[in-house]
């Protein structure tokens, strides 16, 4: 009876263990994505800004920060930041302009260089057509953003992200694995990865450390334009 007792008190031990391990982000069930009805991008209600250091270090999950390390775009004029001076450990750096035509910005001076696809965009947000502009633009977007995991998308205040989700959908991603969790730009947690390095000499100007980020390079050079 002793020893019954002892082996049933081990379980517990071990299940207060695991279900520990779940709670603090490293195993468990994710929420299934679900959009916040308040939220101009579509980000999700259950991961987000606020709740991301619960879900970081899962292997089931690829986490993308599709912000380019240096932005054209004025974001300074709506009180962002177009340089890229933090992202969240664990994320890797995928730029969204770099994959696709941006749909309309509410800034001036928005990239407009090489993608892997172009689309056209509809006034609603929605996508009306998709070409892809190299042999190898899937290729690169599977890579990227694997089929098998889910994603978790941001970017500075939530519209890259937002882009990129509805891109993956028109191209048969599957929305149960998609989440936009919105702009780090509002980050507060602990997990925060600077991209500056600020020298004590006052004078001296500020070092943007880019070696510091998983930053998925892409070579169009090396690309083969489709036709």
């Amino acid at each position: 009876m002793k020893r019954a007792l002892c082996v049933l008190l081990s379980v517990l031990t071990l299940a207060a263990v695991l279900s520990l391990a779940a709670c603090q982000g490293g195993s468990g069930s994710l929420p299934p994505p679900e959009t916040d009805a308040s939220s101009e991008f579509g980000v999700d209600v259950n991961i987000n800004m606020e709740t991301i250091d619960q879900y970081l270090d899962r292997e089931d999950v690829a986490y993308r920060d599709v912000r380019m390390l240096f932005d054209p775009a004025d974001y300074a004029a709506i009180g962002g930041e177009a340089d890229l001076s933090r992202t969240i450990r664990g994320f890797r750096v995928v730029p969204y302009p770099y994959i696709a035509t941006l749909s309309a910005l509410p800034v001036e001076g928005a990239y407009a260089g090489d993608t892997l696809f172009t689309v056209e965009w509809n006034g609603d947000g929605t996508i009306a057509s998709v070409r892809e502009n190299y042999q190898e633009s899937m290729l690169v977007l599977e890579d990227l953003f694997p089929r098998d995991k889910a994603i978790f998308l941001m970017c500075g205040g939530g519209g890259y992200a937002g882009m990129m989700k509805t891109l993956l959908l028109e191209l048969g991603w599957d929305e149960d694995l998609l989440y936009n969790i919105g702009g780090n730009w509002t980050y507060t947690g602990e997990n925060g990865l600077e991209l500056i390095v600020y020298p004590e000499d006052a004078e001296e100007e500020n070092i943007y450390a880019t070696w510091r980020a998983d930053y998925a390079y892409i070579d169009f050079s090396r690309l083969h334009p489709v036709g």
